[in-house]
């Protein structure tokens, strides 16, 4: 039976001392995954740009003027190139994003085709396009996908500030398709959009009450972005960060928790850190969608300056 917890049991966990707080996270991670290997990814953009979501913290909105350039659906064998580069990386998953509210309904069989595609190099699929319907998700499994991001972003409660061109329930109904369909399930969060100590515990346990619990967390460290209203937000203190990833730790012992946005600017020490506390998955390559990321020869430096190795397909 899944344990239902509470926000005066979350809060428990997230605030107790830090050494006592990653040595449990640390504990209950060595029971579920090896502590020396972290899961690598690639993330690619196969659609730039013009969305009409009003998401406060994305370049790719077409709300602001930021120095995107906007691109339309990249063609399959440029997307199998892209795939092929990310294996020879050691890549074990693929993941595709495009900037949607939700995906055309004339592009549905290209897409299946291109999920199709990539499965066939042996590489695990993701996929994030926007808002999925039941049919839509079907289709996705039915092409072999095997992942779906969506993220929740932020608690109930601080959603309205940061989106207003969907609704938070929006969300939690499109997860509830893909978890209908028989996919797996990718659902985190961005840190940073000026949410209060009360909201990040609040998103923790708003994960924890999904129908189904995500098996994969994306934690993002948001990058800040000139022309986006979050373009000068206030940076989050890292060990809000260590903390977030600690308790998601704890409360979801199973899941893969992916370091996502933001590596780029932190310190090996904070990498370290974010390991320690139960982060195991990181993005491979110089560039995150459409942000620069932390880059793979930095990456395999700081894999052997921690004893850590990268997970290969």
């Amino acid at each position: 039976m899944l344990k239902q917890w509470t926000y005066v049991e979350v809060e428990q966990i997230y605030q107790q001392a830090m050494t006592e707080l990653v040595f449990q996270a640390q504990s209950i991670h060595r029971q579920h995954f090896n502590n020396h290997e972290i899961e690598p990814c690639v993330l690619l953009s196969i659609k730039t740009g013009a969305c009409p979501e009003d998401c406060k913290y994305c370049s790719q909105s077409g709300h602001y003027k930021t120095a995107l350039e906007k691109e339309k659906l990249l063609d399959k064998e440029a997307i199998l190139n892209k795939a092929r580069e990310a294996k020879e990386s050691g890549a074990k998953r693929f993941c595709m994003g495009a900037a949607w509210r939700s995906p055309p309904e004339k592009e549905m069989e290209n897409l299946q085709d291109i999920i199709k595609s990539v499965k066939a190099l042996g590489l695990e699929t993701c996929v994030t396009l926007g808002m999925l319907n039941a049919n839509q998700a079907k289709q996705l499994k039915d092409a072999g996908l095997d992942y779906y991001n969506h993220n929740l972003d932020t608690s109930k409660a601080h959603y309205p500030k940061v989106i207003t061109t969907r609704t938070y329930q929006d969300r939690i109904d499109t997860l509830n398709h893909v978890a209908n369909a028989g996919l797996k399930t990718c659902c985190g969060g961005i840190l940073g959009l000026g949410e209060t100590k009360e909201d990040r515990i609040n998103f923790l346990l708003e994960l924890s009450q999904l129908d189904k619990l995500p098996e994969s967390i994306p934690i993002n460290n948001l990058i800040r972005i000139a022309g986006t209203p979050l373009g000068d937000a206030k940076v989050i203190d890292n060990i809000e960060i260590v903390r977030v990833i600690a308790t998601a730790r704890i409360m979801f012992p199973q899941a893969m928790i992916r370091l996502s946005a933001g590596r780029k600017n932190m310190s090996d020490e904070m990498h370290a850190m974010c390991f320690m506390a139960g982060a195991n998955s990181i993005f491979l390559g110089d560039k995150l969608l459409t942000a620069e990321n932390a880059g793979d020869n930095r990456d395999q430096l700081l894999m052997a300056k921690l004893g850590l190795s990268l997970e290969t397909a």
